[in-house]
């Protein structure tokens, strides 16, 4: 995957993709994870300029340490990434952590945003499942190669039925690097020092967040047996945006591979929102006689 670099106000340096040709889309991983996230998705867009970054800490970005690993600067670097492309609004695709990040994009600078799409995130999660998680982050396999990993990949996570074999195998290489001395992580392991704070911190009313994406062509993907949004939480956001793009993908936990026939459905709609929501925005802003541009083709693969 071809990458470049940028340089954050604070001086680091991060990683990002920008493939292909369209209206952007910037996508933004979990907690842990990076850019490679949304390797399955990018086979499946068209029109659309891609664009992923690694946040700090994680993939080929720099590690900055513990108390830099925090959501509102996070937030920052991805609209610096903008500013960066002299990109002036992209639509957001938010996994977990992602998700929180294009939230809160959508709170401190909604002109940024031509819409956002959340995938197994939003304003309400459930503290077991984020346990869970808390509990591998930072540690250091035990296993000396790739393929132990994708063995244990079924085991390890809760809620997911019919992967086929390879898909682990490609998860394992996306979630961990090998060496010569056996597999290790693809990001800083004082993220568990970060994430340990932000769980032990007193619970906040994070609907705030989500209602700030209001006007926003909105979209969930929710893993149906994820332990980490709730299907009541799931309805709940439903109930509180009725024009939501809302799609329940079966036989996936937290979070779901973005390439399934539901994902895929929920996303492409999603994108016609955003795409038809920018051009009569910008229709009051041209001339009468000015056409408008027509969509580039291209791969965000």
């Amino acid at each position: 995957m071809i990458r470049d670099r940028f340089q954050t106000q604070d001086g680091a340096s991060l990683a990002f993709s920008d493939i292909g040709t369209g209206r952007p889309v910037l996508a933004l991983a979990g907690f842990t994870r990076n850019r490679r996230d949304f390797d399955y998705l990018a086979r499946h867009l068209r029109d659309v300029r891609l664009i992923r970054l690694d946040s700090r800490g994680r993939g080929e970005s720099d590690w900055t340490g513990a108390d830099t690993y925090n959501a509102v600067q996070e937030s920052k670097d991805a609209l610096a990434l903008l500013d960066h492309l002299g990109i002036e609004r992209a639509a957001v695709i938010g996994s977990s952590r992602g998700g929180i990040l294009g939230m809160l994009m959508a709170t401190t600078s909604r002109e940024r945003l031509a819409g956002l799409c959340l995938n197994d995130v939003g304003p309400v999660m459930e503290r077991p499942g984020l346990e869970r998680i808390g509990a591998y982050i930072g540690i250091e396999p035990a296993v000396a190669t790739l393929e132990e990993i994708a063995d244990r990949m079924p085991q390890a996570m809760p809620g997911f039925y019919n992967v086929p074999e390879l898909r682990w195998e490609e998860e394992a290489i996306r979630r961990y690097v090998q060496t010569s001395e056996g597999v290790t992580l693809p990001y800083d392991p004082d993220l568990r020092q970060a994430f340990q704070k932000a769980l032990a911190a007193p619970a906040t009313d994070a609907w705030p967040l989500f209602d700030a994406c209001a006007g926003l062509p909105l979209a969930l993907i929710h893993g149906a047996n994820s332990d980490v949004v709730s299907r009541a939480a799931a309805e709940a956001m439903a109930a509180r945006r009725p024009d939501m793009i809302y799609a329940e993908v079966p036989d996936r936990g937290h979070t779901p591979f973005l390439d399934e026939p539901e994902a895929l459905a929920a996303i492409h709609e999603w994108l016609d929102r955003c795409f038809s929501a920018d051009d009569a925005q910008a229709l009051p802003e041209r001339g009468a006689g000015e056409r408008l541009p027509s969509r580039a083709g291209g791969s965000g693969s």
